[in-house]
């Protein structure tokens, strides 16, 4: 995963998920990591199998592994 912290203080952050093929893949991603306590932004990218978060501080990978089960789709790593 790539982590980046910009000027005001949010951090941004890369995964890589599998599976994702479409957009309805994409929202289910997004909204399920969306929930996570932080979350400012989610934006899942199909063809690449890349998702970017951006949050107010570091989430947990496991947290994140977890939101993205339960969409249905597998965190393979970083990005």
């Amino acid at each position: 995963m790539t982590v980046r912290t910009d000027t005001q203080g949010s951090v941004t952050t890369v995964y890589k998920v599998s599976g994702m093929s479409c957009g309805h893949c994409e929202g289910a991603v997004s909204g399920e990591i969306s929930e996570l306590p932080g979350v400012e932004s989610v934006k899942a990218v199909a063809t690449t199998g890349e998702v970017a978060v951006v949050s107010a501080a570091p989430l947990d990978e496991e947290a994140v592994r977890a939101a993205v089960d339960e969409a249905g789709f597998e965190l393979v790593g970083p990005a």
